[in-house]
C-alpha cells in the first residue's frame, strides 16, 4: 500500500533533492527529512535528574506541569501551537508526568523541549531515530553516513542541555536496534510527523515494519502508540500518498498499525487544517514553516502561510495489556 509507483521516479527525485536542502536549512524542531542523523544501537545512559528551567514543579497537576512546560518555550516554538496543538495532542494521547515516552524522529527538540520538563524528575524520555539503513537512500555518501553512528550518544547530550533541573532522564537508540534494556519499557511511543519517510522506503527495507515492531517491543502491556502524521486524501492514489510527498493516507496507517497486533482507541482531528487541500501535484513541503517551493517569490510564500502548516491525522494505538 506504501509501495511507490514507476511513474512517480521524476517526482521522487524532485522530493530527495528538496529533502537534501532541508538538511541544511530545516529549521530546529521540524522533521527534516534526511535531516537528523540516525544512531548507532547502543543506549546512552540517562544523565543524573536533578531541578526545573521552564517553571514546572512537583506540586503541579498533569494539566498545569503541561501548560507550564508549553509556555516555557520561546516566542517562535509557541507560534505554532495554533498549528501543532500541542497541548490538546499530548492530553489526547494521555501523556503525564513520570512516564517513560519513545520519541521517534525528534530532530531539533520541538516536541523534546516540551516532553523534557512536563515528564519530569520521575520520567524519562527516549529518542529514536531512522534506522542506519536508510541513510543512504537519501543519497548521502558512506563517509556521511557512517558519522551518523553516534548520534544516540549526540542526542543525549544535546537534549540534556534542555532539561532544567528537573527534567527527565535521557535515552537514545537506532530504529531496528532497540536495546534489549528498552524491551516493556515504555509507557508510549509518540510518531509526530515522523512516519512518511519511513513508510516511503518500505519495499526497500522492511522500515515501516520494523519500526511498528520496534514501538510494540519497546511498550509496554497496555503502552499507547501516538501518531500525528501529514494526511492524504483517502481519494488519493496510493503511489501519491505513499510518503514521497510527505502525506499518508489515514486508513493505510490504521491497517499497518492493526497489522501489527495494536488496537485503534482513538482518532482526533486536532490537527486537521481544512485550508490544506493537496492535490497529486502538491507535496507537504511547500507549506510551512520550510515554503520549500516558494523561496524567492514572496506573493506565493504568503497564500501558502495563508493555508498554514498540513492537515494531519491525531490517532491513539493501544497495545494490548
Amino acid at each position: 500500500m506504501f509501495l511507490p509507483s514507476n511513474d512517480l521516479l521524476i517526482r521522487a527525485a524532485c522530493v530527495a533533492g528538496l529533502a537534501l536542502l532541508l538538511t541544511a536549512c530545516g529549521d530546529a524542531g521540524e522533521e527534516r527529512d534526511a535531516t537528523t542523523a540516525p544512531a548507532a544501537d547502543a543506549t546512552a545512559p540517562s544523565p543524573e535528574a536533578a531541578a526545573p528551567a521552564t517553571g514546572v514543579d512537583s506540586g503541579m497537576d498533569a494539566r498545569e506541569a503541561l501548560i507550564a512546560a508549553l509556555e516555557g518555550q520561546p516566542a517562535e516554538a509557541q507560534a505554532r501551537y495554533r498549528f501543532r496543538h500541542p497541548q490538546q495532542t499530548l492530553e489526547f494521547f494521555g501523556i503525564e508526568p513520570g512516564m517513560t515516552v519513545v520519541e521517534v524522529l525528534p530532530s531539533g527538540g520541538w516536541y523534546s523541549k516540551i516532553l523534557i520538563p512536563y515528564l519530569g524528575r520521575e520520567g524519562t524520555l527516549i529518542g529514536a531515530d531512522y534506522a542506519m539503513a536508510m541513510w543512504p537512500l537519501f543519497g548521502r555518501s558512506a563517509e556521511a553516513v557512517a558519522e551518523k553512528a553516534s548520534w544516540p550518544e549526540d542526542w543525549v547530550t544535546e537534549a540534556g542541555e534542555w532539561r532544567g533541573d528537573d527534567g527527565a532522564g535521557l535515552a537514545a537508540f537506532q530504529l531496528g536496534a532497540l536495546p534489549d534494556s528498552l524491551t516493556g519499557t515504555a509507557d508510549a511511543v509518540l510518531f509526530i510527523r515522523a512516519l512518511h519517510n519511513i513508510a516511503r522506503f518500505e519495499s526497500e527495507g522492511g522500515f515501516l515494519t520494523a519500526a511498528i515492531d520496534d514501538a510494540w517491543q519497546a511498550l509496554r502491556p497496555g503502552g499507547v502508540v501516538g501518531v500525528v502524521q501529514h494526511m492524504a486524501p483517502e481519494a488519493a492514489s496510493d503511489a501519491w500518498a505513499s510518503g514521497n510527498n510527505g502525506y499518508l493516507k489515514k486508513s493505510a496507517v490504521i491497517a499497518a498499525f492493526e497489522a501489527a497486533g495494536f488496537e485503534l482507541e482513538g482518532d482526533s482531528e486536532v490537527n486537521v487544517n481544512p485550508a490544506d487541500r493537496p492535490t497529486e501535484s502538491d507535496f507537504v513541503w511547500r507549506l510551512p514553516p520550510t515554503l520549500g517551493t516558494s523561496r524567492g517569490d514572496e506573493e506565493a510564500a504568503a497564500a501558502f502561510r495563508e493555508i498554514g502548516e498540513s492537515t494531519r491525522m491525531t490517532l491513539k494505538f493501544r497495545k494490548p495489556a
